[in-house]
């Protein structure tokens, strides 16, 4: 598909990393599934990885707050 954020790239199947935040805690999630630009690198989900990664994320907030850890990194798992 043709990048909308620079119009000039093509979006190629890939992995990416994605950093959510919320207050105190950050989440990294790794090997993400994306379609990547070549162009300027943007990358864009699909609605079941967006939805699966932002679930997970908002289970690991609610654990962190109680075990008071700041940072966790996790490994996309389909």
């Amino acid at each position: 598909m043709k990048c909308v954020i620079c119009k000039n790239g093509e979006t190629k199947n890939g992995f990416t990393s994605l950093s959510l935040e919320r207050g105190v805690v950050i989440i990294v999630v790794k090997n993400i599934p994306a379609e990547i630009c070549e162009n300027c690198g943007e990358s864009y989900f699909s609605e079941d990885v967006s939805t699966k990664v932002l679930q997970e994320a908002e289970q690991r907030v609610q654990e962190s707050s109680s075990l008071h850890s700041q940072v966790e990194v996790l490994n996309y798992a389909a």
